[in-house]
C-alpha cells in the first residue's frame, strides 16, 4: 500500500479505537438503539453535503439498491446495535478486542465467497482466534463465569466480516464515498424502529453524552466508513484488516484514559491470543500470495 493508504488506514485504527470508550460515555444517557439512531443520524446527515460538493452520485443504480441495504443491515444496523447492548455489560477494552477477531473472520469469508485460498496455517490461526476470543469471554465476569452478553460482540465482528467482503464488488462500480454513504443510508432506516422516545431522550441527555454520540457519529462512523471504504478500493480485503490489530491497542489506552477501565489479566492474554491466531491467518494468506506472484514471474 502507498503511504496515503496507509496513513489513512492508521488514523482509521485511533478513530475506531476511541469509539469503544465513547460509546460507554454515551450509554451513560442514551439507551443502546436510541445511541445507535443518534450517531447514524449524524453520519449519515455528513454524507449529503460530501457527495453533494463533490459531484458524486446522490444515489444508488435502482439495482444495486437491494444490495446497498444488505450492506447497511449488516455492517450499520446489527452490527452497532448489537455493539451498543453488549457493551452494557462488556467492557470497552474487551469489545475491542473481540471485534478484532473480524480479520480471521472476513479471510475464511473471502475463501469461500471471493475463492481466496485460506492455507491449512489460516485455519489453525483462525481456531487460534476464537480461542482467544473465548478467554475474553470468560474473563469479562468475576470467577471467571460465562459472559453472554459478550457474544453480542461476537456477532458484530461476524456481521462486519460480511460487511468487508460484500462491499468489495461495489468498489469497482461506485466511490468509495458513495458506498460509504449509500450504506450508512440504507442501515439507518431500520435504525427508525428505535425512534420512539427518541426526542425526550436527546433532549433530556447531559453534555458529555450527547457530545459523546455527536463524535462517534463524526469520526469513527462518517470518516471512518469513508477511509475504509477508500483503502478496500486500493488494497486487498485482507491486507486492510490487518490494520484492525491496532484498534485494540487505542481501545484500551482511550478506555484507561477516558473512563478509567483497566483490562483484567485473562483479557488481556485472550486478546494476545486472539490477535496471534490473526497474525497466522494474514501471514498464511500472504504466504500464498508470495508463492503465486514467484510462479507468475517464473513463467
Amino acid at each position: 500500500m502507498n503511504l496515503k493508504v496507509t496513513l489513512n488506514l492508521l488514523l482509521l485504527a485511533v478513530f475506531w479505537g476511541s469509539a469503544f470508550p465513547l460509546i460507554k460515555i454515551g450509554l451513560e444517557d442514551f439507551s443502546p438503539g436510541h445511541l445507535t439512531l443518534i450517531r447514524f443520524l449524524v453520519a449519515s446527515s455528513l454524507f449529503v453535503p460530501y457527495l453533494y460538493f463533490t459531484k458524486s452520485k446522490l444515489f444508488p443504480k435502482l439495482r444495486d439498491v437491494p444490495y446497498f441495504f444488505l450492506l447497511g443491515l449488516l455492517g450499520i444496523t446489527i452490527y452497532h446495535t448489537a455493539l451498543n447492548f453488549g457493551e452494557l455489560h462488556v467492557t470497552a477494552g474487551a469489545a475491542s478486542l473481540i471485534i478484532a477477531t473480524a480479520p480471521a473472520i472476513s479471510a475464511v469469508l473471502a475463501y469461500f465467497m471471493l475463492s481466496d485460498r485460506l492455507p491449512w496455517l489460516g485455519w489453525v490461526g483462525t481456531l487460534v482466534s476464537f480461542f482467544g476470543v473465548f478467554l475474553i469471554v470468560i474473563g469479562e465476569d468475576k470467577g471467571l463465569t460465562f459472559n453472554p452478553y459478550a457474544l453480542l460482540i461476537l456477532l458484530s465482528a461476524i456481521v462486519t466480516a460480511f460487511f468487508v467482503v460484500l462491499q468489495k464488488p461495489m468498489l469497482s462500480r461506485y466511490k468509495s464515498a458513495e458506498v460509504s454513504a449509500f450504506a450508512t443510508w440504507a442501515g439507518t432506516v431500520p435504525l427508525f424502529v428505535f425512534a420512539p422516545g427518541f426526542v425526550g431522550e436527546v433532549s433530556a441527555a447531559s453534555t458529555a453524552p450527547l457530545l459523546a454520540a455527536i463524535y462517534i457519529g463524526v469520526f469513527p462512523a462518517a470518516i471512518s466508513y469513508a477511509i475504509f471504504s477508500y483503502a478496500l478500493s486500493q488494497a486487498p480485503v485482507t491486507v486492510v484488516t490487518a490494520f484492525l490489530y491496532t484498534v485494540p491497542v487505542f481501545s484500551i489506552l482511550f478506555s484507561w484514559l477516558l473512563i478509567g477501565e483497566v483490562p483484567t489479566s485473562l483479557t488481556l492474554i485472550g486478546g494476545g491470543v486472539a490477535i496471534a491466531g490473526i497474525v497466522m491467518v494474514n501471514w498464511a494468506k500472504r504466504r500464498v500470495r508470495l508463492r503465486a506472484s514467484n510462479a507468475s514471474s517464473v513463467a
